[in-house]
């Protein structure tokens, strides 16, 4: 049994439809990636799987059960859209907050304290928000999220406005809480936090699933059509090699991109014959790369 599944989901609004017969399951000690373009459906199965709108076919089940008001404390929610009060203190709303879930007072202010101090911003508890910067702002936001501890975290652009030092920070943060044993269900623009964070994707398009499994099946089932060459000396003729599309000239070597497997074993041999080789590797597709191919444009 998976903390959060969901089963042939479908949403209408109206003529059109947002969501078609989505299926997916994220399991405890999982970082679950949901993909894809705007308009393609991750904000309606994201306020779905939260229990905040019903489907209109399929199931969603919660630890195997249906919706009930014990959602509330089981689920954490960090939206893209911000929805902090900037006139009120941390704390108030902080602790305000998980009582709504059902956290007690004294305890939602002990625990708050603690993301402070893993935060090193212990003197944020009597700010105001808007006396804070968007990327602290971001953090706060992201400790409304899991002040209550839910079983259950969904976080949408977890990483926005935020500076590297930051990123890093709540990186770090999401794969402790994923060590916990959370179902994660994560969705971003950045295709490189998604490799390094996901175990399985699903990329929605124009509210259809058009790819979904785990990411790294899925990487080696694509074609492998770029290769890093980095020679002692420069190489000729490169680009005359049968099955080499293009080549491009960087400072420490090569790029190459080649149209059929064999190409590269050319590329070596003829590398090999004029220098020594420093450097001869077969890239796998980025996600970037297979998401273009499935969707037809970038998510960057």
């Amino acid at each position: 049994m998976k903390p959060l599944e969901l089963e042939q989901v479908s949403k209408q609004y109206g003529d059109k439809t947002a969501v078609n017969r989505i299926s997916l399951g994220v399991k405890a000690g999982e970082i679950y990636g949901l993909l894809g373009g705007n308009g393609a459906g991750k904000t309606t199965t994201m306020r779905m799987s939260l229990g905040l709108i019903y489907p209109d076919e399929g199931s969603i089940r919660w630890n195997g059960k249906g919706f009930s008001e014990e959602l509330r404390k089981i689920m954490g929610y960090l939206p893209e859209e911000r929805g902090l009060y900037a006139k009120y203190k941390v704390s108030e709303q902080l602790v305000y907050l998980a009582e709504l879930r059902g956290i007690k007072r004294k305890e939602a202010d002990k625990a708050l304290k603690q993301w402070l101090e893993k935060f090193e911003v212990p003197e944020y508890y009597d700010k105001r928000v808007e006396e804070l910067s968007k990327g602290n702002q971001q953090k706060i936001q992201f400790i409304a999220s899991v002040l209550h501890d839910p079983e259950v975290i969904i976080m949408d652009e977890t990483f926005s406005g935020l500076d590297p030092v930051n990123v890093e920070l709540l990186k770090s943060t999401v794969k402790e809480l994923r060590d916990k044993g959370k179902a994660i269900l994560f969705s971003s623009h950045r295709m490189d936090h998604v490799e390094e964070l996901c175990e399985n994707i699903c990329i929605l398009h124009k509210s259809n699933t058009v790819l979904q499994g785990n990411l790294r099946e899925i990487k080696q089932s694509f074609p492998k059509e770029r290769v890093l060459l980095e020679t002692k000396e420069p190489v000729q003729a490169l680009d005359q090699i049968p099955g080499v599309l293009s080549v491009q000239r960087h400072l420490n070597g090569y790029e190459i991109r080649i149209s059929q497997a064999e190409a590269a074993q050319r590329i070596v041999k003829q590398a090999a014959s004029a220098t020594d080789i420093l450097r001869f590797q077969i890239m796998e597709p980025t996600l970037n790369e297979i998401f273009i191919a499935k969707v037809g444009h970038s998510h960057e």
